[in-house]
């Protein structure tokens, strides 16, 4: 397969595009990579399926967000956290479909702060929610059998950075996102969201 992947310079963007690349066609994207794009601006998202062309399956590891706590977060913080992570993966969805072929696939990224909460998490929650009802809804208008879904991983054991933001989370493997996004993409399921921890 012909596989984009998005957000392909971080580390779970890294290693989906390692893995997936053992046995396919791996286009790697991001704001700092020879095929650019920032998922906050459709036109960015335009030229970069306009230089990729059809694809068999996109992935999506991007979106940034903010984490304050709710009486420190402001309105456009609010709104740059959907822009970013939620509008722009939605984005990624509706401009794809003039590219992915039949019978191809997303595979878009929430996080664990979606189910369960956290300090300062209120922006991720909304953001990661809101990704996975898309998923959900989505998958049941996609036309030509395209499948949808969505990993929602918890933290990694291998970003000890973000550890002490998430007390008492059992951090999970970065193989183990991995291949939930390989599953994904190989398989054959649609609205799903993967939990991962």
């Amino acid at each position: 397969m012909k596989i984009l992947v998005v957000g392909a310079s971080g580390l779970i963007g890294a290693g989906v595009a390692d893995a997936l690349s053992v046995n396919h066609d791996v286009i790697r994207t991001s704001r700092n990579s020879d095929v650019t794009v920032d998922i906050t601006k459709p036109e960015s998202i335009s030229a970069m399926y306009a230089k990729v062309g059809k694809v068999d399956a996109v992935v999506s590891c991007a979106g940034k967000v903010t984490f304050k706590a709710l009486e420190e977060i402001s309105y456009d913080e609010f709104a740059k956290s959907l822009q970013d992570k939620t509008l722009g993966q939605v984005e990624l969805v509706r401009q794809g479909l003039d590219y992915v072929n039949d019978k191809g696939s997303f595979t878009l990224i929430s996080g664990v702060v979606g189910r369960e909460a956290i300090h300062t998490g209120s922006a991720a929650a909304l953001a990661n929610g809101a990704i996975e009802q898309f998923t959900y809804a989505a998958s049941i208008e996609l036309p030509r059998d395209i499948r949808i879904n969505t990993v929602s991983p918890t933290v990694l054991t291998e970003a000890a950075d973000y550890h002490p933001y998430f007390p008492g989370f059992k951090p999970v493997p970065l193989a183990d996102v991995v291949g939930a996004f390989v599953k994904s993409v190989e398989g054959w399921s649609t609205g799903l969201v993967h939990k991962i921890g």
